[in-house]
């Protein structure tokens, strides 16, 4: 009888812990979780200067300028990359530049964006790298938000004398409760939150400089600056283009947006105002776009926060610009950047690699070559090789009549 007492405590007291842990795994969840990482305004003000190389953590846009290869890493700076060998670059300075996503360059200055700030640096010499002016608020839509994370904490962020210019990423175990009420916070918060001397920028940039002005798209709108004083560049304009603004190509007198719903083309033959031509719908996606004569080339990206679910090319005829017209589509699985050169089109294609066509005949693309087994990202056509960032990997190609050959591959982690 005794015996029997005893099994019995411990069967009930065995129920009761595993009741508990049943209770406790049903009342809690791991959720990625978004601390910020703060400035103060003073510090951000003075906070964009040239170190020593660094490691890199995530690749973002790429730029080429001269014998240099700039790489951004995202919200973080710049990785100055010396590339007058190709196959042997290296990496010779970091430019610390915090909320920065991109960058252009005419005559040895970098212009970039340091949240809605635009910073210009003097690069003519690569070792010895100067700040030289800051136009302060000039951008719209420019602070970094952490999309994939389940919750988001900054609440302790002082908006009065502090930025934030970036997040750290962690999975932690929370409260079922307490994960719908952050969700509720992070919606409020989200909503409060606001070749004449240039280089070579991938169709993923939101900067374009054209002759005397540089061009910046943010989500809604073409921001013009004139820089005929490099050091001492103006904001001339504010137009309003569209919504989800994402990409900007230049050619001649033309401008071409990719947006998330669609391509815009503005004419700048006036350089201050552009002024809307004509626009192309296609379902939201994803969209960079290049153009050469008479094409524009443009991938969609679905399955993805831009809310498509098909990924493709869409290749449109822009004889008459104010009626552009699509004329093929080609699927894809996953892409991002694309480039052209001569009859070449080079597409990243995400994990499916870089593909390359032969686009002669616009209606039947022929495959020139697929490089699988490598993350894609952009790609940049330069006239004696191709540039193409994934991965945290820079990958340089030489041309020839079958497509490209790789010539080197350089990891940037280190």
């Amino acid at each position: 009888m005794k015996s029997f007492r005893i099994v019995s405590i411990l069967l009930i007291n065995l129920i009761s812990v595993v009741s508990c842990q049943f209770f406790e795994q049903e009342d809690y969840k791991e959720v990625l979780v978004a601390k910020p990482i703060v400035m103060t305004k003073a510090e951000f003000k003075d906070s964009a200067k040239s170190i020593a190389p660094q490691p890199m953590n995530d690749s973002g846009k790429i730029y080429a300028y001269g014998d240099f290869i700039f790489i951004n890493e995202p919200y973080q700076g710049i990785h100055v990359i010396d590339n007058s060998d190709p196959t042997n670059p290296y990496k010779v300075r970091f430019i610390k530049i915090p909320g920065s996503i991109d960058m252009s360059i005419k005559n040895n200055y970098l212009f970039a964006d340091s949240l809605s700030d635009i910073v210009v640096l003097d690069i003519s010499d690569i070792n010895a790298i100067r700040p030289v002016a800051r136009l302060e608020q000039v951008l719209n839509d420019n602070t970094p938000w952490p999309f994939e994370a389940d919750i988001v904490e900054s609440g302790n962020v002082d908006y009065t004398s502090e930025v934030i210019v970036g997040w750290e990423l962690a999975t932690e175990l929370r409260k079922v409760e307490e994960v719908s009420y952050q969700l509720e916070q992070e919606t409020l918060m989200l909503s409060a939150v606001a070749d004449n001397g240039t280089g070579e920028g991938g169709s993923m940039a939101r900067f374009k400089i054209v002759d005397n002005y540089l061009y910046v798209v943010d989500s809604h709108n073409i921001n013009v600056f004139d820089i005929l004083d490099l050091e001492a560049p103006k904001k001339s304009s504010t137009i309003f283009a569209g919504f989800d603004i994402e990409t900007i190509f230049n050619r001649g007198d033309e401008l071409f947006l990719g947006s998330k719903s669609g391509m815009y083309i503005y004419d700048i033959t006036h350089p201050e105002t552009p002024s809307f031509i004509s626009e192309f719908q296609h379902g939201t996606a994803c969209d960079p776009v290049v153009v050469d004569d008479q094409y524009a080339y443009v991938t969609l990206r679905g399955g993805n926060e831009c809310g498509a679910t098909e990924s493709g090319l869409f290749i449109i005829d822009i004889t008459d610009m104010k009626n552009p017209i699509q004329v093929a589509q080609y699927e894809l699985d996953g892409p991002y950047g694309l480039g052209i050169k001569d009859h070449m089109l080079f597409v990243c294609d995400g994990s499916s690699g870089l593909k390359v066509y032969d686009k002669s005949d616009v209606l039947d693309l022929k495959s020139m070559g697929h490089y699988k087994d490598i993350l894609t990202y952009d790609v940049i056509p330069l006239e004696s090789h191709l540039l193409m960032i994934g991965d945290k990997i820079l990958h340089q190609y030489s041309y020839n009549d079958q497509g490209v050959s790789l010539m080197s591959s350089f990891k940037l982690t280190d």
